[in-house]
This record gives structure tokens, C-alpha cells and sequence, in this order.
């Protein structure tokens, strides 16, 4: 039986060590937090998206981009510094964001979302099994006629690549979803979109893969790697060292900080998120939604109702920034004018960093250089949602099976 390191304990980690168990491997996990540690996954939108096809590095991004960037209260913010690998990140987004990228991607960026749904739909079948699945789809929400006219161009594009998506009038919008009061120019409506809860969804990961067998090290911070010829032998943690004869690397935002020693070219930028989780809301849609101008996600979580948004690319650090939060709080009314700023006070603002390719694409495949190194990290926005069929290909590789699915495109080091 081989043996499989996996250094990551996010969404992208269990599920790679989920599905790789499941195939008879012998699994150890590593996490550098505690038993009841956070992840960039735990309190997020909890979306499952096929609807989003389109890589973050698109035509359009830089200039907005660099029209929200001085503005911290904007969806996007890139804190100005000087740091060079920020700089390399920045380049290299600059250079992907053209129409033959996003030509090229979505095709892709569809066959993974799809597979990934179906995936869900499967553990969501396993007996026992109680993730919060809900097969609803997703309402993207424009207040003007401008952007609706701009989301309709994209659910033209959706139906090209055989996703299905309806553009709908105020009135239509409202009757998909009588339960919330909406102040809308209209929406596009994407039904194979889903959402769940994201904490139990993790702790479903957690108990089948202890009972497939696999192993959980909590506490155990990456420190270095042991290196022979072209392979790795060992990871060296700060609780000892971990042989193995595969390794993945899972580690998220942290992934270049953690295999800095390794070698690889892996630009990354960690994107903070922020959610607010409303445990009584004056109103409870049933369809999760985009509100499309302010770039703020919307999750039914059973009988509480949770915002989630912004994009903060200010380094490896988990500050809360009260300006951020009320670019959040300030967007809600604008969309659902029931609500008011006073319904979140006193809620705690949770937020997550998110592993950010320059190119949108998530790194996935074994790398050249080290040939038992697997990476698997860079879903930005997209980590849950792509976390199951990620989790399929990787176990696919290790068992030296051909990805079910074709990802040369997303090859770890195609930045060099």
C-alpha cells in the first residue's frame, strides 16, 4: 500500500485525502491548526457554481481592477506595496487577462464545476450523510439595466457552453424568489448553481475519511522537505518528520511560504473574504444570489442568512478592516430594501484567505521537478465548489490513472 502525505487541511485537502483513501492509499493529513481550527472555506457562501465559467484574469479586470484599488471600501482591493512577488503576481495577471485566456479556460472551468456538482450530489446520497445540499440554482441580482445587459452577454455565453441560464425581468425575478423583497432592474438566472453549508460539508470530509482509514495530524506545521535526487523523502513538521512516497501539497494561500525550499514557481496571492452569518433575518430568500455591482454573495443556511464578499489582497494576514465590512452591510439594503445596516450589529465578521492564481486557473498536476509532488492549490474564489472533483483528479494521479478530466492547462508550473 502506498503511502500519501497531504499538507493542507482546508476543503482541498480533505477532499484530496478523501478521494485518494477511498482508492485503498494509505492517507496522513497534515494541518497546521488545531482540531477546531478556521480555513478559508468554513464560513464562506458555501456556493457550487458552474456559473462561473469565466476566469478571474479576464478582459476588463485589470482596468477595474485598477479603478477599485485606492479605494478600500471597494469589492476589490490591493493594498499598494512594494513586495516582489506581488509584482511578479501582478504581471503575470496582467498577461492572462485577454479573450483567448478566457477562450481557452471555460471550457474547462465548466467540465470541472459540472463534474464537481455531480460529485457533491454523490456524497450527498452516502447514508448519513447531511451537508445542507440544495439544488435551487443562483439569481444573479442587477439593480441597473446596464449590468443586466452586461450578465445577459455572459448567459448567452453560459448556454453556448451548455450551461443553462435564463435572463429574467424584475417581475420574473421576483417570483422566483417570493420569500425576499428585491430592488432589481432584473437577473440571470442559473439553475444548476447550488449551495450547502461549508462547516458541515467539513466535518462530512472529516468523518469519511477517518473512517476510510485515513489519518488527521492537527497542530502539525510544515517546517521543511527532505529532498534525494528529484524526490521527496520526508516533510519535515514541527512534530517530527512524515516519509511518504507521494506528497500533495494542498496548503492554500500558505503554499508558497510552505514549499519556498522545494524550488517551485508558485505566484499566489492570498484574497482576503469577509462574511456576516445573520442568525434571524427579516426575510429569507431560498435561492442563493450574486449581488452582480457590489460583488456581495447571498446563502440561505438553513433558517440563517449569510453576506459574504470583497477581494483584499493585503498579504498573509487575517486583519478585519471595518471598512470592508460596511462595503458589505452598505450594499444589502440597495438590493433588499427590507433590510437595514442595524440588522448586523453585533455579528461577528469572519473572514478567509483565499488562494489567488495570477491567471484565475487553479495549479493542479504533478510538477517536473519534483515527480512525486503533487500540488493542488490556487482555486481563489472556486475552492469548494471545484474541492470534490479536485480531490478525484488527485487520487486519479497517485494511483497513475490518466485525469478523467484533461488538465494540462492547469500544470503547477506553467509560470516556470
Amino acid at each position: 500500500m502506498r503511502d500519501i502525505v497531504i499538507v493542507g487541511g482546508g476543503v482541498i485537502g480533505l477532499s484530496t485525502a478523501y478521494y485518494a483513501a477511498r482508492r485503498g492509499l494509505r492517507v496522513t493529513l497534515l494541518e497546521r491548526g488545531p482540531e477546531d481550527h478556521d480555513c478559508c472555506s468554513l464560513h464562506n457562501a458555501g456556493m457550487i457554481v458552474p456559473s462561473h465559467f469565466v476566469p478571474l484574469a479576464a478582459p476588463g479586470a485589470l482596468s477595474l481592477a485598477l479603478r477599485w484599488m485606492w479605494n478600500p471600501a471597494s469589492p476589490l482591493y490591493i493594498k499598494p506595496r512594494l513586495d516582489a512577488d506581488l509584482i511578479r503576481w501582478g504581471w503575470n495577471f496582467m498577461r492572462s487577462a485577454n479573450p483567448g485566456h478566457v477562450a481557452r479556460s471555460a471550457p474547462l472551468l465548466r467540465d470541472l464545476t459540472l463534474a464537481s456538482r455531480g460529485l457533491f450530489e454523490e456524497l450527498a446520497a452516502l447514508p448519513g450523510a447531511d451537508f445542507g445540499l440544495v439544488k435551487k440554482g443562483l439569481v444573479m441580482l442587477c439593480r441597473t439595466q446596464h449590468a443586466l445587459d452586461e450578465e445577459a452577454s455572459t448567459a448567452r455565453h453560459a448556454v453556448e457552453l451548455g450551461i443553462p441560464a435564463e435572463v429574467l425581468d424584475a417581475r420574473a425575478t421576483a417570483a422566483l424568489d417570493p420569500g425576499v423583497t428585491m430592488s432589481v432592474a432584473g437577473s440571470v438566472y442559473f439553475p444548476k448553481d447550488c449551495h450547502l453549508a461549508p462547516a458541515r460539508f467539513l466535518g462530512e470530509l472529516r468523518h469519511r475519511l477517518l473512517a476510510a482509514g485515513g489519518r488527521i495530524e492537527w497542530n502539525t506545521e510544515v517546517t521543511g522537505w527532505d529532498i534525494s535526487r528529484d524526490r521527496v523523502r520526508n516533510v519535515r513538521t514541527r512534530n517530527g518528520d512524515f516519509a511518504g512516497d507521494d506528497f500533495v501539497l494542498c496548503g492554500g494561500s500558505w503554499s508558497p511560504e510552505i514549499s519556498r525550499d522545494l524550488g517551485l514557481q508558485l505566484p499566489l496571492q492570498a484574497g482576503k473574504g469577509y462574511s456576516l452569518t445573520v442568525a434571524h433575518p427579516r426575510q429569507l430568500p431560498q435561492i442563493c444570489a450574486i449581488f452582480t455591482e457590489a460583488r456581495v454573495a447571498i446563502t440561505p443556511i438553513g433558517s440563517a442568512l449569510r453576506f459574504g464578499g470583497t477581494m483584499e489582497i493585503a498579504g498573509l494576514n487575517l486583519d478585519i478592516h471595518p471598512v470592508r465590512i460596511r462595503g458589505i452591510v452598505n450594499a444589502v439594503p440597495k438590493y433588499y430594501p427590507e433590510f437595514r445596516p442595524e440588522d448586523f450589529q453585533g455579528i461577528g465578521p469572519w473572514c478567509g484567505l483565499r488562494p489567488v492564481s495570477p491567471d484565475g486557473m487553479p495549479y493542479l498536476g504533478r510538477t517536473h521537478r519534483h515527480p512525486n509532488l503533487v500540488v493542488a492549490t490556487g482555486h481563489a474564489m472556486m475552492g469548494l465548489s471545484l474541492a470534490p472533483i479536485t480531490g478525484k483528479l488527485v487520487s486519479e494521479i497517485l494511483v497513475g490513472e490518466p485525469p478523467s478530466i484533461p488538465i494540462d492547462a492547469l500544470a503547477p508550473e506553467r509560470f516556470g
